[in-house]
């Protein structure tokens, strides 16, 4: 089965919701990569299992991350935020980044169905535009909504409330694509319907039980929204 469903119930979807890295472009896997090698390079031993839990989080719970990994204010998440920016700035200019697979053929048909898409993502407006832009994808998308523009990032629910009442919807009426587990939890107590297309890892008990579905690739978005 190309996807399942872990509720009951499927109200017409009249919006879409979806977060940026590891969802519409690959670079969560660099996200990754490089909080391990900032964090190694300023004296702290980051695993890939405590680099994966950093995902889509806001500055607070990021915070709150470092803090349980090394100890309460040894590693200062601002400082190795910043080293992190410039290691993976640099590899993105001389590598590029590439589109997730089945991101052109979602878009081409929510347009086809007039349905409006929204960008929810964590990182700042330019950085969507630069990244969408160079892939030319930035059109396909009617809004671009940034959690640097509303008061708390993820796992908290403002992002995606933003996102619908940016495209005019309801929550209820947006399904929001994510791959993370802090992700899922913002979309989930915003009232949207999340589903979660797995990047790097396979959610937990927990997460499943927050999503609508989990799907195994953008493709499937549309058998849903179909469905």
């Amino acid at each position: 089965m190309a996807y399942r469903l872990t509720n009951n119930g499927t109200p017409r979807i009249r919006g879409v919701l979806f977060d940026m890295d590891g969802v519409v472009i690959d670079t969560e896997k660099l996200y990754t990569r490089f909080w391990m090698e900032a964090a190694r390079e300023l004296g702290f031993p980051m695993t890939l299992e405590q680099a994966l839990q950093l995902r889509s989080l806001g500055k607070a719970p990021s915070q709150a991350k470092f803090d349980q990994f090394f100890g309460p204010g040894r590693a200062d998440y601002t400082t190795i935020r910043s080293r992190r920016i410039e290691l993976m700035d640099a590899w993105i200019a001389a590598h590029g980044v590439e589109a997730k697979p089945g991101i052109r053929e979602l878009l081409a048909f929510l347009t086809e169905r007039s349905i409006p898409r929204a960008i929810t993502s964590s990182s700042s407006i330019p950085v969507i535009r630069r990244h969408l832009g160079n892939l030319g994808l930035l059109e396909g998308f009617t809004a671009l909504c940034s959690g640097k523009d509303v008061p708390r990032g993820k796992p908290a629910p403002d992002i995606y409330l933003h996102g619908a009442r940016v495209l005019g919807l309801k929550p209820e009426e947006c399904l929001a694509i994510e791959d993370s587990p802090a992700g899922i939890e913002a979309a989930y107590r915003a009232g949207c319907r999340a589903v979660i297309i797995p990047d790097q890892d396979q959610p937990g008990a927990d997460t499943l039980a927050m999503c609508h579905a989990q799907a195994d690739s953008l493709m499937d978005i549309i058998s849903l929204i179909q469905r």
